[in-house]
Formats: C-alpha cells, sequence, structure tokens
C-alpha cells in the first residue's frame, strides 16, 4: 500500500501521553487476581509530550498531587507517612529521600530486588533504626518514641528468624502473648487459635529448630498475630519458599485486610505486586514509584496497549486522528499497537478506523503486561532520569516482543 502524502501519525516516541499524577493516597480496591501471561523485557523508551513531575528537592515539602506520596504536611490520621526519610551507613545510601503514605486498611507491598533498602525502610518503621533526615509517623507517633499502648497495636514479622530454635511452637507463640501483656487465662485459647490460623496446629508441639524453612516463616507469622495488631509490618515473608505456601499467605494477608488492619509487605517477587492495593517500588534506595498496580501499568507503558492484526498488509499512516488514542506504532506489514487512554473505548474505533481505512482487521486484542516488565521499564526509566536523560526517561516504555512481526 503507497504511503499517503500526508501523515497524521507522527511516531509514537512523540505521542506518549503523560501518565496521571497519583497525588492521592491509593486507597484499597480489587486484587488478589492474577494476570494473564506476557512477554518479558520492556526496553524501548518512549518520547514524552510534557515533563514528568520530580520529586521535590530534599527536605522540603511539595504541595499535595506533585509527586506519589508526598504530602505538604505530616498527615497524623494515617497509619504510616514517611516525609524525605533518608539513611545511610557509611558511603552507601540505603535510603534516599523516600517518601509515602499508607492508607488505612490497606496493603502496601514495597517491592524491589535484594539490596534495594525494603528492610532499612521497615527498620526505620519500627523503630529499629533512626532516620538522618526526614519525618516518620507511625500511628501518629515516631517509631524512636513509641509508647508502650501503640507499640502494642503494631505486629512485625522479620525478615531472619529470630524465634527462640529450643521452645516448641505452641511456647514460642504463647511466650511473644506474654509479652504484649496477654493475661493468662486468655493466652492458651489465643495461642491455639493463632496456630490453627497458619495451619500448624498439628505441630504445635515441634521445636522450632526441627521446623522446615515455611514452617518457621508461619510460625513468625503467628507470633505477629496472637496480639491482633492493627498495624502489620512484614518483612518478606514469602522469600525462600514455595509457590503454594506463597500463596496461602497471600490468602491469609487478604484475610487481615478484609478486617481492617494495615499491613506493610516488603518482597522481591514482583508479580505479587497484584495481591496489593498499592505498591511502593523501590531500587538503590530511592521511591521509583508509588501507586496502584493499575496505574503503574499505565505509567509503565503510558497507557493501554491494544494489538491490532489486518489480514493485508496495512499502513497505519493512512489512519485519521482516533479520539482516546495517543500513538501507534508500525511492527509489520500486516500488524500494529496502539497506545490508548482506555482499551475497552478504543478498541472498536481503531478497528472502524482501519475499516474505513480500506484495511480489514483480523484480530484487536488488549496487552497486559506482567509486574516483571513494569518493574524493569520503571526500574529503567528511573535510571535514565538520574543520568539526565531526561527525555527517554519520563514516558511509557513498549514491548520490544511487541516491536517483532509474529
Amino acid at each position: 500500500m503507497a504511503n499517503p502524502p500526508n501523515n497524521p501519525w507522527p511516531p509514537l516516541d512523540a505521542q506518549v501521553p503523560q501518565p496521571p499524577s497519583p497525588g492521592q493516597v491509593p486507597h484499597p480496591s480489587s486484587h488478589g487476581q492474577v494476570p494473564q501471561a506476557a512477554p518479558a523485557s520492556l526496553t524501548q523508551p518512549l518520547e514524552p509530550n510534557q515533563p514528568q513531575p520530580q520529586p521535590p528537592s530534599h527536605g522540603q515539602p511539595a504541595p499535595p498531587g506533585e509527586y506519589p506520596g508526598v504530602s505538604a504536611y505530616v498527615d497524623t490520621d494515617l497509619p504510616v507517612v514517611l516525609d524525605h526519610v533518608s539513611r545511610s551507613f557509611g558511603e552507601v545510601r540505603a535510603v534516599d529521600d523516600i517518601s509515602l503514605r499508607v492508607a488505612k486498611g490497606s496493603v502496601l507491598g514495597v517491592i524491589g530486588p535484594s539490596g534495594a533498602g525494603k528492610t532499612t525502610t521497615m527498620r526505620i518503621l519500627t523503630g529499629g533504626l533512626a532516620p538522618e533526615s526526614g519525618v516518620v509517623r507511625v500511628l501518629g507517633e515516631d517509631p524512636r518514641r513509641f509508647s508502650r499502648r501503640t507499640r502494642e497495636r503494631i505486629g512485625y514479622m522479620p525478615q531472619l528468624f529470630v524465634l527462640y530454635p529450643d521452645l516448641t511452637a505452641r511456647e514460642n507463640v504463647d511466650f511473644m502473648a506474654a509479652l504484649f501483656g496477654i493475661p493468662p487465662w486468655r493466652r492458651g485459647r489465643k495461642v491455639d487459635q493463632v496456630l490453627e490460623l497458619v495451619d500448624l496446629g498439628d505441630a504445635r508441639s515441634r521445636r522450632a529448630s526441627q521446623m522446615s524453612g515455611g514452617m518457621q516463616r508461619r510460625l513468625e507469622l503467628a507470633c505477629a498475630l496472637v496480639h491482633e495488631p492493627t498495624l502489620l509490618v512484614l518483612d518478606e515473608p514469602t522469600a525462600g519458599i514455595d509457590p503454594i505456601l506463597r500463596t496461602r499467605i497471600w490468602q491469609e494477608i487478604d484475610r487481615l485486610r478484609s478486617t481492617g488492619v494495615t499491613i506493610l509487605v516488603t518482597t522481591q517477587y514482583v508479580s505479587e505486586a497484584e495481591y496489593c492495593d498499592a505498591v511502593a517500588l523501590i531500587s538503590e534506595g530511592r521511591l521509583v514509584a508509588h501507586a496502584t498496580p493499575q496505574d503503574l501499568r499505565r505509567q509503565a507503558l503510558g497507557g493501554e496497549v491494544i494489538e491490532i492484526g489486518t489480514s493485508a498488509p496495512f499502513d497505519v499512516r493512512s489512519l485519521p486522528p482516533i479520539e482516546g488514542v495517543v500513538g501507534v506504532r508500525q511492527i509489520g506489514p500486516t500488524q500494529f499497537i496502539v497506545i490508548a487512554e482506555e482499551a475497552g473505548r478504543a478498541s472498536p474505533l481503531v478497528n472502524d478506523a482501519v475499516e474505513s481505512a480500506g484495511g480489514e482487521v483480523e484480530f484487536s486484542r488488549e496487552y497486559r503486561p506482567s509486574f516483571d516488565e513494569v518493574f524493569t521499564a520503571l526500574v529503567t526509566a528511573d535510571l535514565q532520569r538520574r543520568d539526565g536523560d531526561g527525555g527517554a526517561a519520563s514516558a511509557g516504555m513498549v514491548p520490544t516482543t511487541l516491536l517483532r512481526p509474529r
């Protein structure tokens, strides 16, 4: 098909919209659905049509809505607030100017590779470490000065096993219950309940040292839950355990969320972002993104992606402007992709436009990236932005596998 003289569709690189700024605390939403399988690797940068908002300078509050999770003031009504928090170990910047807020009764997934700063952030939140700068408020108080009453409202499951190996499962949980002031006449029943909850009822008399790694993780979870906390901090609860047990732990997290418990979960399994109400992506101590899972996908790709296939060769430059479509890219004689604000609304409009231009649509389907792709795209963009390549970094990314004809 001959190329028309006038091309209403500039290259997709110049057509990606700026992802909407969250501005608000991500609130609980439906979650827990497993995404469809998606191609790996998001590596192709797209140019933005306007600059992305940048974090405020260190120590300066940002106006509400200017950057994900940043508050112009410390809102003590929120269970967790971090405002420009930093922490170093020697020359290593473990936490670098992180700001975020957590809504009540929600699950925040703090996701990043090993060494990203997740555990350091959790230790700051629980009072184990003091920040070098910034403000931290947990349940309205400074973690380094928790009152006893506030500390009793927090459950903490550390990354490493710290329980007594020579005590049985029941004795470990009973000891933790006593530390939190649960009276003896309530402890017995409560300990048995929480052991049954994590499926350790039959192993209650087994020593912790004789348990498998997965059973030890569940025992730690039981110890964190025995005093019925309103805020639960879980540091990599699914690390090193099998997929079936990971699923069971997330089912328990979902059950706790439904009762109104606020939960912070760190994980290096990027796919677990699907189970969270909001996600904070951390890399090299920096907060790369803080949004709902769906918004993270939009930020990574610059919108929603539609794959279009035609029965005969078709040139996308023959398409007129289409409402809700912000970019197109030809990936083969009979294939192209569309970046749209809303795929469901744009898809029939694109199909009609193809038909009107003399083409015939063979297939039209929405592409849903995996969170491995989303994480790769956002981290790559952040690294490019830090290196000064702002044009390539501040927009979405397109999967390279979609750029190859199939």
